[in-house]
């Protein structure tokens, strides 16, 4: 298939592609003509880094995943490689909800003082402003 079918299966762009073959992301097959050639396996290359950027992976994490898909694994997250790749997002993942969590709750303590200082205002007069005349 050329390069504009492969864009409208993968649901991406050329220009996404000419970038993931700059990359070494996507083999670079040229036919007689000179026009770009793509089969089954690079649609699932594609499928491939999509879905791991969808889970919040940068392109460059991507490319154990798809060096064990080209090396012939059924599965791009089988390898070693793959593997601590996971692992290491994991460990930001773990990370960032624990910030998270520490954020969520200094906004729950700033929003209890702010509710009981609003709560004190409405329970206490105010000054009365009377206009003489």
């Amino acid at each position: 298939m050329r390069i504009g079918e492969l864009a409208e299966r993968a649901g991406t762009s050329t220009r996404t592609l000419r970038y993931y073959e700059s990359r070494g992301l996507l083999p670079a097959r040229r036919d007689g003509n000179g026009y770009r050639t793509y089969d089954e396996e690079d649609l699932r290359l594609l499928r491939q880094i999509r879905t791991l950027q969808d889970f919040g992976f940068d392109l460059e994490e991507t490319r154990p995943f798809v060096e064990c898909l080209r090396a012939g694994h059924p599965s791009g997250d089988s390898c070693p490689a793959s593997l601590a790749v996971y692992r290491r997002k994991l460990t930001e993942l773990d990370g960032l909800i624990g910030r998270l969590g520490e954020v969520r709750d200094q906004v729950a303590s700033q929003l209890a003082e702010a509710e009981a200082e609003a709560e004190a205002e409405a329970e206490t007069p105010g000054p009365r402003c009377e206009m003489t005349g």
